[in-house]
């Protein structure tokens, strides 16, 4: 392209020249990521590709303003349809009017119009030719495991540069573009499009798995949100297998992502927890007969497994109570989420039995786990393990054990437990232990209380009142008279108005210097 000149605001006169080695390094990683996200073995890439150099070629490109101020170009690919195409260098954006998202020939072609001024545009597409190895839709047409792995493989490949590390928060991003290249060589049969899907899933996870703990820095953070991600996916994917047919020829693929499964969860040590839900959901879900439980189960008692645990998730399946309960004989305290993992799926599985065999055996020890849960999820963790136990039968010893181990982030549970026995002076006690708020308390079960057993509720409404006049305002008092109204009413149930009559006389004289207390006392008619 001629290196014409073009006018732009608050510029007299500039190049393209000029622009494209201005903004060089943009330009470069602009195209580096290109070059990491479209993949020569796919052929809608290689088109994409193909297409913006035939428009660099032809001149198709024209720029048309730099506005220098805001560092914003503006150029049009002719076309079809003649597209729009704005660059952004200081926003690093680049957006196009065709309706393609992400990259399309036009962006490219853009790009590939500055970077003649500052490269080789052939070295450059020639370079990124050269990555190609593998046909992909020949190795699609071979429906073999090794041949879909081998298609993984390729394209996990293509943004792994030797040793150079890949910035953690990066690779839910390459697994989202890798997937969305493996998808385009889907199956046709919908029999065999969610299993397609489901081993790209579950080879993309591995193998980039493998390659996050390879790096020096692992963000245990962004590890977590990238494998919970692709979980979520999974879990979504498993739905669609429900009420499909399974054919022999599938086998092999099911036999290959057992391995791989193996892989994720033996390969690495750390995140258990979140392997462990992956590993859970394909045999709940994918791999489902039991002579396959039946040899994972021998495999596993071959090895020296860090977490014999897992055991117990085939004793689960094979309903082998015997080797449930001895293997519950040791109970590691530090893996107990492992266990709770287990009685979530003991019960998808409807074995009880087992379910409650883990339960009673991890009581002791959910005290001291309980406590080592952040406490910004607590309570989501206390609600959890309260609706496995709801579903045992436990004695009154059990139960005391049970709601002692939730603390205060039980409150809510133990205090139903508390009123369904009728136990109210143990519920007036608890909440005096950890006092809240009255709405709070009233979340819980004041008005059962107040119902049933008023003369234990006034301490309650007292230290609730004595809280809102503390804070000094005329909004407080009033909230404060709205306590002292419904005290009024526990005391007249429980034949207790002498003592009323004392108290609110007392809390008169005692706060007679705060008039606006005195008149919100007087409105609320709490005198005799």
């Amino acid at each position: 392209m001629k290196n014409k000149t073009f006018l732009g605001a608050n510029v007299v006169m500039l190049s393209v020249a000029n622009v494209a080695r201005e903004q060089e390094s943009l330009i470069r990683e602009k195209l580096q990521i290109v070059a990491r996200e479209l993949h020569p073995s796919v052929a809608e890439d290689e088109e994409i590709i193909r297409r913006a150099l035939f428009a660099v070629r032809n001149q198709a490109v024209v720029f048309h303003r730099y506005v220098s101020v805001f560092s914003v170009l503006t150029a049009s690919v002719r076309d079809v349809r003649t597209a729009e195409v704005i660059m952004d260098f200081r926003g690093d954006t680049i957006s196009c009017s065709c309706p393609q998202d992400g990259w399309c020939r036009h962006k490219v072609s853009v790009l590939l119009s500055l970077y003649q001024y500052i490269d080789s545009v052939q070295e450059w597409a020639s370079s990124w030719r050269a990555k190609k190895t593998v046909n992909f839709e020949a190795l699609a047409n071979v429906r073999t495991p090794d041949s879909w792995l081998k298609m993984a493989d390729e394209v996990l490949q293509y943004y792994f540069h030797e040793d150079v590390e890949i910035p953690s928060f990066l690779f839910s991003n390459i697994a989202d573009n890798a997937l969305e290249k493996l998808n385009k060589q889907m199956p046709f049969e919908r029999e065999w499009q969610p299993i397609y899907k489901l081993f790209m899933e579950l080879a993309v996870l591995t193998r980039l798995s493998h390659r996050f703990f390879m790096q020096n820095h692992v963000d245990a953070h962004l590890y977590e949100n990238f494998i919970h991600k692709r979980f979520q996916s999974m879990q979504q994917i498993t739905q669609s297998i429900l009420g499909i047919s399974r054919l022999f020829a599938m086998d092999p693929f099911l036999d290959k992502m057992q391995h791989l499964l193996r892989e994720l969860l033996f390969a690495q040590d750390g995140f258990i927890n979140q392997k462990l839900n992956v590993y859970l959901l394909f045999w709940d879900e994918v791999l489902t007969e039991k002579k396959r439980a039946l040899e994972e189960l021998v495999y596993l008692q071959e090895q020296e497994l860090k977490y014999p645990e897992i055991l117990n998730l085939f004793y689960i399946i094979l309903k082998n109570d015997a080797a449930l309960e001895e293997n519950l004989q040791q109970i590691r305290p530090e893996h107990l989420y492992l266990y709770l993992g287990l009685v979530k799926f003991a019960f998808r599985k409807q074995n009880e039995q087992a379910a409650e065999m883990i339960l009673r055996a991890i009581l002791p020890y959910l005290k001291e786990f309980i406590q080592k849960v952040n406490h910004f999820y607590r309570a989501n963790a206390v609600s959890l393990i309260h609706s496995f136990y709801e579903q045992t039968a436990l004695s009154e010893e059990e139960e005391l054990l049970l709601y002692s181990a939730f603390g205060k982030d039980g409150i809510h549970q133990y205090s139903d437990y508390l009123l369904e026995h009728g136990r109210y002076e143990e519920w007036v006690a608890l909440h005096q232990m950890y006092p809240t708020s009255i709405e709070h308390l009233e979340y819980n079960g004041l008005k059962q209380v107040a119902e049933e057993a008023p003369d234990l509720v006034l301490p309650l409404y007292h230290f609730y009142a004595m809280e809102k006049v503390k804070s000094k305002s005329r909004y407080n008092y009033k909230q404060a008279v709205r306590i002292w109204k419904k005290m009024k009413a526990a005391a007249k149930k429980a034949g207790k108005m002498s003592f009323w009559e004392s108290y609110i006389a007392a809390v008169r004289d005692q706060f007679k210097r705060l008039r606006a207390l005195q008149e919100e006392i007087e409105k609320g008619k709490l005198l005799p």
